[in-house]
């Protein structure tokens, strides 16, 4: 990595994601942190033992920069901001972070009738409805940032100046940093050096085209080195973006020619799409294909409406 710029990498207790990345980049008597990790018991300890790998104190953070506001990226932000008295730069549009935290029972309501309309079974809806869980798990408590993180703000920093993008599409809230001069991409999770899709549903018409644009603006900056949000750094950054784009164009493809023959519900659909149905265990693919139908139903390719049981079929124009 260069001088003056590290990377933190920080636990997580997701199966298949075991960890996420946080920057810490020199910038005066102290150091600008981007992403900070997710709440849970010992995580800042976590945080202040990756930052002392690097001969750096939290004491020492002077701005904490978000990416977006999934509970990996920004769930302990408030207790960075309490032992640092840093200032907190975010997106203004973070309400799918917070909506979990100021009314939990109103945000279950309103994701098992996403699963609902979806198709997924009752017995299913009943059973992650009555699975303890905590909807603010992760998040130490919600705070609002000192500064919004809009395209053009810039950040100050040893390296030079960091300039953020809006980059909506994987969460409505998300912003990418480029160093122009070395030509630097700080991306969250944007673009990843592993393709992995996930789009937040429910909370911006279309994150499909969102995200879709955000490529385009990405590809564009030409930059020759991407620090992600998760896994290893990465230089072939345009190919990612390529893959991502081509990944995302697949699987619209797969479910349009999915709804060709009677209306079908999302959870009928999956297995064209994903090649494999539906687990119960990994509701972000159903909300991955709700966000291809309701792009396609704005482009005018498809149509919905819902049957008695209240599932929602989809068909062909």
């Amino acid at each position: 990595m260069l001088p003056g710029l590290w990377r933190l990498r920080l636990p997580l207790p997701w199966p298949g994601i075991p960890h996420c990345n946080a920057w810490a980049i020199a910038a005066g008597d102290g150091i600008v942190l981007v992403d900070c990790g997710m709440h849970q018991r010992g995580s800042l300890a976590q945080l202040e033992l990756a930052l002392a790998q690097a001969g750096l104190a939290l004491e020492q953070v002077r701005r904490l920069v978000i990416t977006h506001a999934h509970v990996d990226h920004w769930g302990q932000a408030a207790s960075v901001v309490d032992r640092a008295g840093c200032e907190l730069l975010m997106h203004p549009n973070h309400e799918h972070a917070v909506a979990g935290v100021a009314d939990p029972e109103a945000e279950l309501a309103r994701q098992l009738e996403v699963g609902r309309h979806g198709g997924v079974p009752e017995r299913a809806l009943r059973a992650y409805a009555e699975h303890p869980r905590e909807l603010s798990a992760g998040i130490a408590r919600v705070i609002r940032p000192d500064r919004e993180l809009v395209d053009g703000v810039v950040v100050e920093t040893d390296l030079g100046e960091w300039r953020a993008y809006e980059t909506p599409g994987h969460a409505p809230s998300h912003v990418c940093l480029f160093q122009p001069e070395r030509r630097l991409l700080i991306s969250g999770d944007h673009v990843l050096g592993r393709i992995s899709l996930f789009f937040e549903y429910g909370f911006s018409p279309d994150p499909i085209a969102e995200f879709m644009r955000s490529l385009e603006l990405v590809d564009a900056l030409d930059a020759r080195l991407c620090l992600s949000g998760h896994g290893r750094t990465f230089t072939d950054v345009r190919a990612h973006v390529e893959a991502e784009r081509a990944l995302v164009n697949e699987r619209l493809s797969a479910t349009l020619e999915g709804v060709v023959e009677d209306p079908r519900s999302a959870v009928e659909l999956a297995p064209a799409v994903f090649g494999e149905p539906l687990e119960p265990a990994a509701p972000w693919r159903l909300l991955e294909l709700l966000c291809y139908l309701r792009h396609l139903e704005s482009a005018g390719r498809v149509a919905v409406e819902l049957d008695a049981g209240g599932v929602e079929r989809w068909q062909r124009v």
